[in-house]
């Protein structure tokens, strides 16, 4: 919330500028419009007459409750429609009225329109149409039956006519629709009556015919004997099949001569019969025999041998034993062959009775298909006939009654008060957008501003340490008279100079914080400004290296002197070109000299690191002051043959791409860059509302002088020092 204050006081002109601009348009539209007035009135449509359903659906019965949804919204469309907009229009001769562009004055062209036929090729009749539907409002009310009725003109009377007429002439319309088409409904069946009656009688005919020539008497309950008989042989058929295949199995199995096989076989083969029973109780017994002989035989041959005569007469016994069970087996298999074959057999009679029970029942049904198209065709035709004669008796009695289903709820009074335009609500709506848009309009700019302004911004940009923030001056000429090379104009003076002659101002303190920045962050060669640096005594020498355009000799009240670029090019000594400062007896000051015509290079040659080195054993510091880094390759040369660069550049005014590309610029060349610096900072500026706040709390009193402007660099510069 801080953040989003901030930028809303810093742009709190765009807010006043937007709110007052959309304001005041919208103030003026809305105090200049023309009044419109509403008029409304409302009509109640009831659910149809029973009567009248009757007589369109016979099969509803009289005390149905019938509503259809979409009734309401037929009636809302009708309302709406260009039949009744031009009735009223002519009733009201609305094509004089000025607002449908006639004159009273003048005669109007008639429209030659009547209440039947309308002419949507006149261009005249589609204007009014529009100017007509464009005022006109038809809604209807939620869960209700009731429709309400709005018309908006600049004459409130006219307003209400029109809603008062449209009412009348609906309604009035309701009643002669619905009477026309019970007049209608009445014509028609008395036409269709006799054709009807024809038809029904002819359908009766051909149906009693076809009765005759083939046979049919109660075509349903034939239909239903033929239908029961072959379900019923299907099932019998069914199970004959079931029978037949487990016959079938049972002799397939008595055929392997196996006694045990045809003795199972034969008991479950016609299970329940009693010869089969005898023969079964037989062949068990006589099965029963030859296992007991079996084991009389096996005890006496093992004790007494195989020619014992009482193991002889066993074997003879078994041996007749063995004979009537293969004659028992005979007869099984007999009995089995004779069950299956006649299974077969009653299962092929069986399917040849299916086979003609389908084919009658097919021929039932050819008969039975056109028997009941005649039947339905004569059924239709009495059906129509009926109908229509109900319907003729009851549009007999319908078409006397003068009664509808539409009365009006609320007539159309006089508006008292416009309806239009809402000023309240448009000023509301014009206070409200015009501070939208100017707040947005705020933040768009905040958004797009991509200038470095606070200390923060500049050290998260380009990933060096903050060294401070110099506050804004103002610079001005100096006076050559005076030595102090100073001058007091309202608290604005020339900045460089500052801590010299105003040490209390806030200024002053921030070059000094910058000092202690250096000095900390350099352990062993800590570098600095000139006059601070010199302030505290030690011997400092500031070295003017922007050969191109020379600017310190001029704030510190020198004339033109050889300097740098004499001592470079081998014009001059240094101890030709160094002056001392008349402001501070440890500062010693290096100008710029001529400007050559290849800087760069001068900056750059062995001649410019053999005289640093002489400087280094002369001097505490060594501040070196270069032109803009992006500007010239100058900053980037010198960078390299400084203990520590200062990287400065001006709040509000060096862009984010500016201060990154410096940053690359010197990394590339392993400049040891100690931070940033953020010059001519506006400490009234919303951005330093923080600062101002502390300020305010902590530091009243302590400060003397007025806050001072520095340069107006706009590219980031270098500050490079040597100890």
């Amino acid at each position: 919330m801080r953040e989003y204050l901030r930028v809303l006081i810093k742009r709190k002109w765009v807010v006043i500028a937007s709110l007052t601009l959309i304001f005041g348009v919208v103030a003026i539209a809305t105090l200049r419009a023309t009044r419109i007035y509403d008029a409304g009135g409302s009509i109640a449509i009831s659910k149809t007459d029973p009567a009248m359903l009757n007589l369109n659906n016979p099969s509803n019965g009289g005390g149905a409750d019938y509503s259809d949804p979409t009734d309401l919204d037929t009636e809302v469309s009708i309302l709406r429609s260009d039949l009744l907009a031009l009735q009223v229009i002519k009733q009201l001769n609305l094509d004089k009225q000025p607002e449908f562009g006639g004159s009273e004055e003048a005669p109007s062209q008639s429209l030659e329109l009547t209440t039947d036929v309308i002419q949507p090729d006149s261009a005249k009749t589609t204007a009014l149409l529009e100017a007509f539907k464009g005022n006109l409002r038809v809604t209807l009310r939620p869960n209700t039956r009731v429709i309400d009725i709005h018309y908006k003109s600049s004459d409130p009377d006219l307003a209400a006519r029109v809603v008062n007429t449209l009412i009348h002439t609906y309604i009035e319309q309701n009643f002669k629709t619905g009477f026309e088409s019970t007049m209608q409904a009445s014509d028609w069946p008395s036409k269709q009556l006799v054709d009807l009656q024809m038809k029904v009688e002819t359908s009766q005919e051909k149906l009693v015919q076809y009765q005759k020539e083939h046979e049919i008497l109660g075509i349903d309950e034939k239909q239903n004997i033929i239908t029961s008989k072959l379900d019923e042989l299907n099932k019998e058929l069914t199970a004959a099949e079931s029978e037949r295949m487990e016959k079938e199995s049972i002799y397939r199995l008595v055929q392997s001569g196996d006694p045990d096989t045809a003795a199972a076989a034969a008991v479950g083969s016609t299970a329940g019969a009693g010869r089969t029973s005898s023969t079964s109780s037989l062949l068990e017994k006589l099965r029963e025999q030859q296992a007991d002989l079996k084991i009389q035989v096996a005890q006496l041959g093992t004790q007494f041998g195989p020619s014992y005569p009482k193991v002889a007469q066993l074997n003879s016994q078994l041996k007749e034993v063995e004979a009537q069970i293969q004659i028992e087996m005979t007869k099984v298999v007999s009995r089995v062959r004779s069950d299956y074959l006649a299974s077969l057999q009653r299962e092929n009679m069986l399917h040849a009775a299916m086979d003609k029970q389908k084919q009658e029942a097919n021929r039932l049904n050819e008969s039975a298909i056109e028997y009941s198209l005649l039947r339905r065709d004569l059924e239709t035709n009495r059906t129509l006939y009926e109908g229509l004669l109900e319907k003729l008796k009851e549009a007999g009695v319908t078409a006397g009654l003068r009664s509808t289903n539409i009365r009006p709820v609320d007539e159309a009074r006089v508006p008292t008060a416009p309806a239009e335009p809402n000023v309240p609500r448009n000023l509301t709506f014009a206070l409200a957008l015009g501070l939208t848009t100017g707040i947005g309009l705020a933040f768009l700019l905040e958004g797009v501003d991509n200038t470095v302004r606070t200390p923060e911004q500049a050290q998260v940009i380009s990933a060096l340490p903050s060294l401070g923030m110099i506050p804004l001056g103002s610079r001005i000429g100096t006076d050559s008279s005076t030595k102090r090379s100073l001058l007091v104009a309202s608290s604005r003076e020339v900045v460089e100079l500052v801590t010299q002659w105003r040490p209390q101002s806030q200024m002053a303190e921030a070059y000094r914080a910058l000092r202690t920045s250096l000095l900390l962050t350099s352990l062993g060669a800590p570098p600095n400004t000139a006059i601070v640096l010199a302030q505290k005594g030690t011997r400092v020498l500031l070295i003017d290296a922007d050969l191109r355009r020379p600017t310190i000799h001029k704030t510190l009240g020198m004339g033109p002197k050889t300097g740098l670029s004499n001592v470079l090019t081998g014009n001059a000594t240094l101890q030709q070109t160094m002056v001392r400062s008349t402001i501070l007896p440890s500062l010693w000051v290096l100008p710029a000299g001529t400007p050559p015509p290849n800087p760069a290079e001068l900056l750059a040659s062995t001649n410019m690191r053999d005289v640093l080195a002489k400087l280094r054993e002369q001097y505490d510091h060594i501040v070196v002051d270069t032109p803009p880094t992006l500007s010239v390759t100058d900053a980037v040369v010198m960078s390299t043959r400084a203990d520590a660069v200062v990287l400065v550049i001006r709040c509000g005014q060096t862009t984010k791409q500016a201060l990154r590309r410096a940053r690359d610029i010197l990394a590339q060349v392993n400049a040891r860059v100690s931070g940033v610096l953020l010059n001519a900072v506006d400490l009234a500026s919303p951005d330093y509302y923080y600062y101002y706040e502390y300020q305010g709390k902590y530091g009243h009193g302590y400060y003397q002088e007025d806050e001072l402007t520095s340069g107006n660099e706009s590219e980031p510069k270098v500050t490079s020092s040597s100890a």
